[in-house]
């Protein structure tokens, strides 16, 4: 079929027409009455000549046709009215209007069909001459009315709706997806005139729907058929209707535009309609995020539900990528109170907006500014709240920065987890969901060891107490604060060039809401001690995503650049996210691995000694001594210390130098300061 709509003249005044498509909208209530009374009142009289054929028969029984059609109009009008038949948008009718009218029907026919032979036996010999038959053929010539006057309101509405897109200047658009997706784009493209935007047919890879009308546009065909299709049809745009596809899918299909010369935009992924944050005909430009989702995820809610509904929930970080997005996601299954823990006041500030434009009933939300290094300011948030729950998402996580502000990422990322801890375990709460990063694995950096240091503190608690304290690890993910994209996106907003380190880094990849989805799935399936670690696929090179990020720009690299800069101190050449002796076990859920390897249990060298010692009594003490030299700015101390927790790590340099203002140290501090490497054997 041949388009032409494309610089067609309008063939009626647009005001003409607004006014018409108004009226059918509108056309409600005392228009409908005014219908429905003038049918009401003949079907009764015409149901008697189509059964008895005779207009004498008609006229001698008028008297009792006449209490009898007035009887049945005021009752019938009273069940449309109950029902909602007056309330409807009939321009707009689907499925569950036709619904409301069979429930219509439906009533007023079981009661027309009792009433009459109530009225046959009351009347008597008065009654008689009246066909048994009469309510049966007045129910359905009852059925014929509504449902024809109703709908016709639809047709008529869609068939100006035609003309107006024939009338007027509109960009034909291709969709991508015959699904649930694609009919709900179509649609509202069909409602929406405004929008300028013609559905000129679907392509599918299902060939079950090939040659198939939905919503009165063709199944044209196959993906690969777009570029044809855009030639014969003039298609000016292809709009991918996929919520649940993978981004190989999506890669896919921007390619097949891309060869054919034509933009696409994309509908919003599935966990972006699944937690609220868009609709599935919220159409939009194609970001990295859609090139790099997975295939819809296993979710198993009631898990989840069964751990957090009705509980009150402590989230760190909360204004943070991570953070925030727990909360989004928490408040879907209604836990009781969610208390908002975050150091700035901006971003909690913004996420205490966010959650009042969409309330939930019956759920608090408390804002909390405080630092989780505050011992004492964190006992009275414990004491005035009593969480049951905790998801620990605050961590300083810059590798490069925290190379040059080792104190602070001991204080921040482990003095920080040994106060929740030490509170958890005071104040009963039942399940302790850390976030931590593939960096914690065989460290080079700072940020990674901080971060394993603090695994081995929630696994320690939870050899002791036997609560669901654990960890749950994953690699970078699309879009948080001080991520590649990001920056990606500022260098090419600046003109360019795109830094990245080295040709050959890669990294693993996944989107916020994806990972948070299955923190949220393992933290509730761990009973105490597992380090859950997140299938992140493949890991993908950094260039390659620094020129996704630059054709979706729309820019060429030729245009914008990339320069290699030099892998900086702490960083990897590639992640890992398992240690090699660690005994890895899949979970209930498929994009779930847990690790049995507990390295806290094995932890028996004594901080102070050397000595053997309980597990607990060890590590407590040595970060114990960690978090006291940090705070006295002792680096080689520290450095000494982080590396007899974590023998595996390696770092970028050695830390010798002694405090900038000599302050009392521990003694003890002073000990492991003189022996320094030595302390690793």
């Amino acid at each position: 079929m041949e388009h032409t709509m494309r610089g067609a003249t309008p063939e009626v005044p647009m005001e003409g027409l607004k006014r018409t498509l108004h009226g059918l909208t509108h056309l409600r209530n005392r228009y409908l009455i005014g219908i429905d009374t003038i049918g009401l009142v003949l079907i009764p009289a015409l149901a008697f000549l189509l059964r008895t054929e005779s207009t004498d028969q008609l006229i001698g029984r008028w008297q009792v046709i006449a209490g009898y059609t007035v009887l049945m109009v005021i009752m019938k009008w009273a069940v449309f009215y109950r029902v909602g038949l007056y309330n409807a948008l009939w321009a707009y009718a689907s499925v569950q209007e036709l619904l409301l009218v069979v429930r219509a029907v439906a009533l007023t026919g079981l009661l027309e069909i009792s009433v009459f032979f109530v009225l046959m036996g009351m009347l008597g010999a008065t009654g008689e001459g009246l066909p048994r038959s009469l309510p049966l053929i007045s129910a359905m010539l009852t059925a014929f009315h509504v449902t024809g006057v109703r709908f016709s309101i639809r047709v008529i509405f869609a068939l100006v709706s035609r003309r107006e897109f024939q009338s007027v200047r509109s960009k034909p658009v291709l969709i991508a997806g015959a699904g649930t997706g694609g009919i709900a784009v179509a649609r509202e493209l069909q409602r929406n005139l405004q929008l300028g935007l013609v559905p000129i047919g679907f392509v599918d890879d299902d060939p079950k729907k090939s040659a198939m009308m939905i919503c009165g546009v063709p199944v044209f065909g196959l993906i690969s058929d777009i570029p044809w299709l855009v030639e014969r049809h003039d298609i000016r745009e292809v709009i991918i209707a996929m919520p649940a596809a993978s981004g190989q899918v999506i890669r896919r299909v921007v390619q097949v535009c891309k060869g054919a010369g034509v933009p696409s935009k994309i509908t919003p992924g599935l966990f972006d309609i699944l937690r609220g944050a868009a609709r599935v005909v919220n159409v939009r430009e194609i970001q990295l995020e859609d090139l790099l989702r997975r295939e819809s995820m296993e979710s198993n809610p009631d898990t989840v539900r069964a751990a957090i509904g009705g509980a009150r929930v402590l989230v760190t970080g909360a204004g943070g990528s991570i953070g925030s997005e727990i909360v989004r996601q928490l408040k879907i299954f209604r836990p009781a109170e969610i208390i908002l823990l975050g150091h700035g006041e901006t971003s909690i500030f913004h996420m205490m907006k966010e959650l009042e434009e969409h309330p939930v009933p019956g759920m608090t939300v408390t804002p909390v500014i405080a630092d989780v290094r505050d011992l004492e300011r964190m006992q009275q948030v414990f004491f005035k709240h009593r969480p049951q729950i905790i998801f620990h998402a605050a961590a300083h996580k810059h590798v490069w920065l925290m190379e040059q502000n080792l104190p602070d990422a001991v204080t921040n990322n482990v003095q920080g987890t040994r106060v929740l801890v030490t509170l958890a375990e005071k104040f009963g709460v039942r399940r302790f969901v850390m976030i931590s990063s593939d960096k914690a694995v065989n460290p080079t950096s700072v940020m990674g060891v901080t971060k394993r240091i603090a695994e081995l503190i929630v696994q320690d608690a939870a050899n002791r107490t036997g609560r669901g304290f654990v960890t749950v690890r994953f690699g970078n993910v699309l879009g948080s604060r001080g991520s590649v994209v990001p920056i990606f996106k500022h260098q090419i907003d600046m003109g360019g060039p795109v830094t990245v380190t080295h040709p050959d880094v890669t990294r693993y990849f996944m989107t916020i809401p994806e990972a948070v989805h299955l923190v949220l799935q393992a933290g509730s399936m761990g009973s105490g001690g597992e380090v859950f670690v997140l299938d992140m696929g493949e890991q993908l090179k950094v260039v390659d995503i620094a020129r996704d990020v630059i054709r979706l720009s729309g820019y060429t690299e030729s245009e914008i650049g990339i320069e290699y800069t030099g892998l900086k101190p702490g960083e990897k050449m590639y992640e890992e996210l398992f240690y090699g002796a660690d005994d890895i076990e899949v979970t209930s859920h498929s994009m779930i691995r847990v690790s049995r390897h507990n390295f806290a249990s094995e932890y028996r060298r004594h901080a102070r000694t050397g000595s053997l010692a309980p597990a607990e009594t060890a590590l407590g003490m040595d970060v114990d001594l960690l978090i006291e030299a940090a705070a006295e700015g002792d680096l080689a101390s520290a450095h000494a210390l982080i590396r007899r927790i974590v023998p595996h790590y390696t770092p970028a340099a050695d830390y010798v130098a002694e405090p900038a203002e000599p302050r009392a140290v521990h003694p003890v501090l002073r000990q492991v300061h003189a022996e320094g490497i030595a302390v690793n054997g």
